[in-house]
């Protein structure tokens, strides 16, 4: 079976989590673990979020006097680079006898899209709502609430094509596991006047894994996150973890923005348009959500 396996960015750094070097390297090899087993069953590709990585970067970048801030399809790339070593440095060590690639990849977006103008993808830390509006103040960075603070805000078009995907289809065919479209890829916007260029925005995850599911005819796409399942309500004391079910049964439930929402939504787009299946849980129940005794599995009805 083809899988294209989508790991989120809290899944990688867990929420609260303390950004530093080692503790990703290690959540990373917790993920590997979770998910070696399915390499050798059956054809994997692996995406992955990046929101907290990239918010680091931006920081960082910020930090310098001596240079402007770094725009996000450069630490887009950057992250994808970064992550994606961590994943093949575990991939490889967890399945030596496997080849193993991270591709840097980029997605194409319609540059009309009218969420570039309006900022909604929270990434980076969490901050006090004291904190968030003196670094409003002083970088012009939009700033967003979410349940337990307030993060930073930027744009996030929806993905059209991502342009490595015959490169993408040849390394599967010729059995390599393979690592791309990490942070939804970089997005970037193609004229006949310009060529290629990238764009201040990051891609969400959710929908470009979804996208290149579609591309490649995955049997399955598998979104794997730090909760078990599809929660009917949140917090989880409030509501039930839903099962077996599909898109139209899951359109009567309002799920948060930019954390389980994109999930459910690129789930429903992928099994409405190609008929196949699509299923979200937690990382460590990877084996039990394909075998279908776990998570939220979503099939058209």
């Amino acid at each position: 079976m083809r899988i294209v396996l989508g790991l989120g960015g809290n899944a990688l750094l867990l929420r609260n989590e303390a950004p530093e070097a080692e503790t990703q390297r290690r959540n990373v090899e917790k993920a590997v673990a979770a998910i070696a087993p399915l390499a050798r069953r059956h054809q994997l590709v692996i995406t992955h979020g990046n929101g907290p990585q990239i918010g680091l970067l931006a920081l960082q970048s910020a930090s310098y006097r001596t240079s402007g801030p770094y725009p996000l399809d450069l630490l887009g790339a950057e992250s994808q680079g970064m992550i994606g070593y961590l994943l093949d440095l575990a991939l490889a060590n967890a399945l030596p006898d496997r080849r193993i690639a991270t591709l840097l990849t980029e997605v194409e977006i319609d540059p009309k899209d009218p969420a570039l103008a309006a900022p909604k993808k929270p990434i980076g830390p969490l901050y006090s709502e004291g904190e968030a509006r003196r670094i409003a103040a002083g970088s012009g960075w939009t700033m967003m609430r979410e349940e337990k603070g307030w993060r930073r805000a930027v744009a996030s078009p929806m993905p059209q094509r991502i342009r490595q995907t015959q490169t993408i289809k040849l390394l599967l065919d010729a059995g390599v596991i393979l690592v791309c479209t990490g942070g939804g890829g970089v997005p970037v916007v193609a004229s006949n006047a310009c060529g290629l260029r990238g764009v201040e925005a990051v891609i969400d995850k959710d929908h470009a894994s979804a996208l290149l599911a579609g591309a490649l005819a995955a049997d399955l796409l598998l979104l794997l996150t730090d909760v078990r399942a599809v929660w009917s309500r949140w917090p989880p004391e409030e509501g039930e973890p839903i099962g077996r079910t599909t898109p139209k049964a899951l359109a009567a439930f309002a799920f948060a923005e930019g954390s389980m929402k994109p999930k459910v939504e690129a789930a429903c787009r992928f099994v409405e348009k190609t008929g196949r299946v699509a299923a979200i849980g937690a990382i460590e129940d990877a084996e039990a959500i394909v075998d279908g005794s776990a998570g939220t599995r979503i099939e058209r009805a």
